[in-house]
């Protein structure tokens, strides 16, 4: 007996002897009473929001694997992807680590009181003017 269906009755249905014999072999494979195995399929396909009258086209075992397949490449194109950044950012985090720790030394300024002295020239600015006596002329 089914459990949970104990005490309703059996209702006749019209089908071709065909459909109940290949019915029937259907029903010894799930292991379940007739009634048990239209149930678990009127169930299937309200659950799955598909029609007996849909084709599904291959079968859902390679549905499946074609699904699986999808994810899997775009799993891998995240996996490019985040590589790719982790080596950009670290380039751009090394070298803004090098370039804290740098110290390179400013450029000395001169003080204002500081005179610059050119050692490679000596031109005098001001000169003596020498002149001449008339004593001294002659």
């Amino acid at each position: 007996m089914d459990k949970g269906y104990e005490n309703e009755k059996f209702e006749t249905l019209k089908i071709k002897k065909t459909v109940a014999i290949e019915f029937r072999k259907f029903s010894k494979i799930l292991s379940k009473s007739q009634s048990m195995t239209w149930l678990l399929m009127l169930e299937f396909f309200n659950k799955n929001g598909i029609s007996p009258t849909e084709n599904l086209g291959p079968r859902m075992e390679t549905l499946e694997n074609r699904i699986s397949n999808l994810i899997k490449k775009r799993m891998y194109g995240m996996i490019a992807i985040m590589k790719d950044i982790e080596k950009l950012q670290i380039k751009a985090t090394v070298a803004m680590m090098q370039a804290l720790f740098e110290h390179p030394q400013p450029p000395q300024k001169n003080l204002i009181l500081d005179k610059k002295i050119d050692k490679g020239k000596h031109d005098v600015q001001f000169q003596e003017k020498i002149t001449l006596n008339s004593d001294e002329k002659s």
